[in-house]
């Protein structure tokens, strides 16, 4: 089982649900990925819900606060990136062009953290990991597997986070259907920032965030037999693996990932 000890800085370290039903949303994630749910009491009538897959922590969920839906937030999955001081990461996202939701804060003895607007208007946290270092578990059925900006401008979001956690940005040919920015943290494909063309742009810039899975078709059969919208059938990428877009029954968008065998440990990067 790859377990990840430690995150890097840079690295995509945790995913966290933000749904209209919280209980509904653990039945539905715990049948298609086989998550374990475990609650833990936040105040009256609220809890997060840590998911687990063989004992390690692969995700969590927490139900809509109040004043996010009174803005109209939909259900969503929020994507963290791991950083040295989240303190100092506000204030260079800040001088790169990007928004800082509040001041960084801490959160119990867990971490720092921090929510980032990017210039584009996509939305993504910071963690400084104390007591919780965040994923950890990799490169198995239900596991974070990369992730892809959807957005209007690909070139001011590579500046962006390029600029602000160190990625690389890896640039196909200037054709139309080669437009897709490979995002490299270090050495490590982590996701990459999707082409224009690749987007409604009826949609606001988001983060789409892709699970590993044992077989893409099975899995996304399943979703949508349990309640999820598939909103891109499973779809063969050449040379990398398959993928499908779903919702769950609440309409919180993800994605799934099957990579071809020779890609399973890159995209996994895990630690045996």
């Amino acid at each position: 089982m790859p377990r990840i000890e430690k995150h890097p800085a840079g690295s995509f370290c945790w995913v966290e649900l933000a749904t209209s039903d919280q209980p509904a949303a653990k039945k539905f994630y715990t049948s298609l990925f086989g998550w374990s749910a475990d609650d833990m009491p936040m105040g009256p009538d609220d809890f997060y819900t840590m998911f687990r897959l063989e004992g390690r922590d692969a995700g969590a969920a927490y139900t809509l606060r109040a004043e996010q839906r009174e803005r109209g937030v939909p259900p969503h999955w929020n994507l963290y990136v791991a950083v040295e001081n989240a303190d100092a990461a506000v204030e260079r996202a800040t001088s790169l062009g990007g928004k800082a939701l509040g001041l960084a804060f801490d959160v119990f003895d867990a971490g720092r953290m921090a929510n980032i607007q990017d210039p584009t208007g996509a939305m993504i946290a910071v963690w400084e990991a104390k007591r919780h270092t965040g994923v950890g578990i990799t490169g198995v059925h239900g596991t974070l597997a990369a992730a892809d900006l959807s957005t209007p401008d690909q070139n001011r979001a590579a500046e962006f986070y390029s600029g602000l956690f160190g990625w690389r940005i890896g640039k196909e040919d200037e054709h139309p259907e080669h437009a897709y920015f490979h995002l490299f943290n270090g050495e490590k494909y982590i996701g990459g920032i999707l082409p224009p063309a690749a987007r409604s742009p009826h949609e606001p810039p988001h983060w789409q965030i892709y699970f590993t899975v044992t077989d893409c078709g099975a899995a996304a059969s399943k979703a949508k037999a349990i309640g999820g919208r598939i909103y891109m059938p499973p779809t063969v990428i050449e040379d990398i693996g398959r993928m499908a877009v779903l919702a769950d029954p609440q309409g919180a968008s993800f994605s799934l990932f099957q990579a071809t065998e020779h890609l399973l440990y890159e995209v996994s990067g895990g630690e045996a």
